[in-house]
C-alpha cells in the first residue's frame, strides 16, 4: 500500500498563480499552508516562539517577493524555501554552534542486541505506548542537527518529493537522501527505546545483505511505495528494523499535524493588509490625459493661438 504524504492534501490548483496580485495570493497561501508551515516551524526551530517568528517572517517575505514567483515550482515549495532560509538566518543570529554529525556506525540497527517485542506488523494506532512513542519522536526530531532535521521534516511532515527538498535546501538530491536516511535511523532508534524489547534473533544472512536490504527499504520510503521482497529474503531481525522505520515515519506524520494559532493568523493578515496599504499610499498618482491636455492649453502662448487660428 502506498503511504500518503501530508502535502497531498493540498492540490496545486488551490495555490495562487504567478501574476495574481499579492493582496489576493498571500492570504490564500496563509489559508492553504499556514497550519502546515507552523508545524514545520515548530520542528525546524524546536521552540514555539521562534516558530511563530519564522511563520510570520516567511509570509511577510512572501508578500514582498511575490512578484519574483514564476511558477516553476509549486507555491508551497517556494514558501518552504523562504521558511528554510528564515530558519537558517535565525540559527546564525543565535550564534554558531558546532553540531555533531550522524555516522552510520552509531545508527546502524544491525549491531543492536534487542528488537521490539511487539509484532512487526503492529501499527502506531495499536501501540499501548503510542503517547510515549510520539513524545520520543518529537524529542528525537528536536535533537537532530539542523542539517539532518530539515530534510526529515520536509519529507516526513511536509511530504515534499526529494527533488523539491533539493530545491528548498539548495543541495543535490543525493545529499538530501544521505541526510534523510541517517535522520530516519536516528529517529527509529529513539522510537525503539520507548517500546518493550526482546532479545534480537541471530542473523541468518551476511551483514552486507542486511545493509543492502536496508538501503532498498529507505528508497521505498523515499518514494512512498510498498517494500516487497519474496518470502524468506527478509529475516526476522530485518523485518523488525523495517517495521520500526515505518512506525517512526508514521509517528513523524502524526506529530506534524498542527494548527496555526488564530492570533498569529490574524497578525499575519493584518501585517499583509498594512504593507499593502503602505504600498498603495506610496504609489504616485498618475496624471490623466485630460489634466495634461488642460495644462498645455493653459500655457500655450497667445501668438501661437492666433497663428493657429489664421491657418
Amino acid at each position: 500500500m502506498q503511504r500518503p504524504m501530508l502535502d497531498d492534501r493540498r492540490t496545486p490548483s488551490q495555490d495562487p498563480r504567478p501574476g495574481e496580485s499579492r493582496e489576493s495570493a498571500i492570504p490564500r497561501l496563509v489559508e492553504a499552508h499556514g497550519d502546515q508551515l507552523y508545524s514545520l516551524g515548530l520542528r525546524f526551530c524546536g521552540d514555539a516562539e521562534l516558530a511563530r517568528d519564522l511563520v510570520q517572517d516567511t509570509f511577510l517575505l512572501a508578500f514582498r517577493k511575490w512578484d519574483q514567483f514564476e511558477g516553476r515550482a509549486r507555491a508551497s515549495t517556494w514558501l518552504y524555501t523562504i521558511a528554510a532560509r528564515v530558519c537558517q538566518r535565525q540559527k546564525r543570529k543565535r550564534g554558531r554552534r558546532t553540531e555533531r554529525t550522524l555516522s552510520l556506525e552509531e545508527l546502524s540497527p544491525f549491531g543492536e542486541n534487542t528488537v521490539a517485542a511487539a509484532p512487526a506488523d503492529q501499527g502506531l494506532e495499536e501501540l499501548e505506548q503510542r503517547a510515549s512513542v510520539l513524545r520520543e519522536v518529537e524529542q528525537a526530531i528536536a535533537r537532530l542537527p539542523v542539517l539532518f532535521r530539515m530534510p526529515l521534516v520536509l519529507k516526513e511532515i511536509a511530504g515534499l518529493p526529494l527533488a523539491d527538498i533539493s530545491a528548498v535546501l539548495g543541495v543535490r538530491v543525493e545529499t538530501v537522501k544521505t541526510r534523510l536516511h541517517r535522520a530516519r535511523l536516528a529517529v527509529r532508534k529513539e522510537v525503539e527505546s520507548a517500546r518493550p524489547q526482546r532479545k534480537a534473533p541471530p542473523p541468518i544472512f551476511d551483514k552486507q545483505v542486511c545493509l543492502d536490504l536496508l538501503a532498498a527499504k529507505q528508497e521505498a520510503l523515499d518514494h512512498g511505495v510498498e517494500f516487497e521482497f519474496p518470502e524468506g529474503i527478509v529475516c526476522e531481525r530485518c523485518a523488525a528494523v523495517f517495521a520500526s522505520l515505518e512506525l517512526a515515519q508514521d509517528a513523524c506524520s502524526e506529530v506534524g499535524r498542527g494548527e496555526l494559532p488564530a492570533a498569529l493568523r490574524r497578525a499575519i493578515l493584518e501585517h499583509v493588509r498594512g504593507e499593502s496599504g503602505a504600498k498603495a499610499r506610496a504609489r504616485p498618482t498618475p496624471r490623466t490625459s485630460s489634466s495634461r491636455a488642460g495644462t498645455r492649453t493653459a500655457t500655450r502662448s497667445p501668438s501661437r493661438r492666433r497663428k493657429g487660428t489664421r491657418s
